[in-house]
């Protein structure tokens, strides 16, 4: 699916940060038609270990600890508004109180 993903997004990205479950050829060849640099850490059993930004994918995990502390909040978790304006008028409100606390 990352293939039609990347291919869909309106502009091209300039990295694309994901966990070890997508160090394969085929989503590197995907990042790689996109121009775009692949912050995947290689697997453990991969022969050819290749580098990757470990700053940048650190900050991976900010945006999943972020996620996280959304899903807190039990109406956004199983949406609980079902039009994407309500929906996404909740995740403002979200973000605004995780902001200030």
């Amino acid at each position: 699916m990352l293939p039609e993903l990347l291919a869909a997004l309106p502009e091209k990205p300039g990295a694309v940060v994901a966990d070890k479950a997508y160090d394969t050829n085929a989503v590197l060849a995907a990042v790689a038609g996109q121009h775009a640099q692949a912050v995947i850490p290689p697997k453990a059993n991969r022969i050819d270990q290749r580098a990757y930004d470990e700053n940048l994918y650190a900050d991976r995990n900010k945006v999943e600890r972020f996620f996280g502390r959304l899903k807190e909040a039990r109406g956004f978790a199983t949406r609980y508004e079902k039009t994407a304006t309500c929906f996404l008028a909740g995740a403002h409100l979200l973000a605004a109180l995780d902001w200030l606390r």
